[in-house]
């Protein structure tokens, strides 16, 4: 995939109507209230919106909001799968799901944060979108309702990319969240505008892009997690790249079984196997470092106050289960990147969300803080544990998206970038 793409700053703005799709999904408080508990996710979008206003364009900005099902029908079905009881299940319930998932505390929170009122459009492409888009002028923005309100968005219908794209007369994409899927708002409406990438896409690009295809070396991928599954394609296509590949998380057990270790009760995928030795395989004969843990830190349950007992790998007792890697694993993995040219990582040492076991995701986020490495993390739960743990300053570059992020590592092509207009 050419990663080199056209930006805002490659074509003029001035008077001209931008759909912009942003990645607006952001955490709810879970009581109904309509709070956003974090707003990174706005905040993120800042830049591109700031510039696109100050050129003097006329921002129509869109985005998605959770899983909303468009047809009460779809909804009843969805439920039901839920274990609820269909007979429970009424038509007020649905409008109630659909009523927590609108724009409107985005585009409250989006006014604040640029000092001039976001307008919300009732609708996506509908009458009142179309009304205010016509009425928008330069250096005004407006919000378009939560794209999955319609049910032509997660199927990329023509007739609703149309519609959005009939309202504009340029499209800038800048939710890499959302990119590595052919939506009407993500690519489709690509097919009838001139598209372009934001500041947040640009800046992926270069970091996550410039790791694949140039890295300065040595680069080393950490990668974590619970399952090998969910890794596969990361795992094989960076061992046509990398110099040194770590494997910690949940996915460790599954190499351990492989070779023939004992692994308790920790996660394990029987299927995956083969597929783990074929990986060890490969490496030795790429001559890739593939480096598996030699310790864990074990609980003889899955809970914060779990007792803990610290063996050898392959050596884990019965009713006992890893869940985190040992001392003398993360002596061996922090030297292993304190020479990194270039280090990305993608998945926690261990279950990090409890005290007891987060000690090997630590130690490596420390040890990135401490090298001159460019040290980028790949969105999910390691931007999470980093986040959390306060060394996310310390970080070259944090993804703003978790399964874009996976699937860019995995050397797919993402419709969302591959729409946009080469350079």
């Amino acid at each position: 995939m050419n990663y080199n793409k056209k930006t805002v700053k490659d074509i003029d703005v001035k008077g001209k109507k931008v759909l912009l799709r942003c990645d607006f999904n952001v955490p709810m408080a879970k009581d109904g209230s309509g709070v956003i508990t974090d707003d990174k996710r706005i905040r993120a979008a800042l830049p591109t919106i700031q510039y696109l206003l100050a050129e003097g364009a006329a921002v129509i900005a869109c985005s998605h909001m959770g899983k909303p099902q468009p047809s009460f029908d779809k909804w009843v079905q969805k439920q039901t799968e839920k274990g609820k009881d269909p007979a429970t299940l009424t038509e007020a319930k649905w409008q109630k799901s659909l009523a927590e998932l609108t724009l409107a505390p985005v585009a409250a929170r989006l006014s604040e944060l640029l000092g001039q009122d976001v307008a919300l459009a009732a609708d996506v492409a509908g009458p009142d979108a179309q009304a205010k888009a016509a009425a928008l002028q330069p250096g005004q923005i407006m919000l378009l309702e939560n794209t999955r309100f319609e049910k032509g968005e997660t199927k990329n219908d023509p007739k609703l990319a149309k519609a959005m794209a009939d309202m504009a007369e340029i499209y800038v994409s800048d939710a890499f969240g959302a990119v590595h899927r052919a939506h009407a708002s993500t690519a489709g409406v690509a097919e009838y505008l001139p598209a372009v990438s934001g500041f947040l896409i640009q800046k992926e690009l270069d970091f996550i892009g410039g790791a694949l295809a140039a890295p300065k070396r040595p680069l080393v991928a950490i990668l974590g997690g619970s399952k090998v599954s969910s890794k596969i394609g990361v795992i094989n296509n960076l061992l046509e790249i990398a110099d040194t590949i770590i494997i910690g998380g949940g996915m460790a057990y599954t190499f351990s079984a492989a070779q023939g270790g004992k692994i308790g009760n920790s996660l394990f995928e029987a299927d995956w196997q083969e597929y783990a030795l074929e990986m060890i395989k490969k490496a030795a004969d790429k001559g890739v470092k593939l480096l598996l843990p030699i310790d864990t830190v074990c609980g003889d349950k899955f809970a914060p106050d779990a007792n803990t007992l610290t063996v050898d790998a392959g050596n884990i007792p019965d009713g006992w289960e890893g869940l985190d890697i040992g001392p003398k694993t993360v002596e061996l993995y922090c030297n292993a990147v304190a020479d990194a040219g270039t280090v990305i990582w993608n998945g926690p040492m261990g279950v990090f969300e409890f005290a007891a076991f987060a000690a090997g995701t630590e130690a490596v986020a420390k040890a990135l803080s401490q090298t001159n490495a460019i040290t980028i993390i790949g969105g999910g739960d390691s931007a999470a544990a980093v986040q959390q743990l306060g060394y996310a300053d310390k970080m070259t570059h944090i993804s703003t998206g978790g399964g874009a992020s996976l699937e860019f590592m995995e050397g797919k092509e993402l419709p969302g970038v591959a729409c946009l207009l080469d350079a």
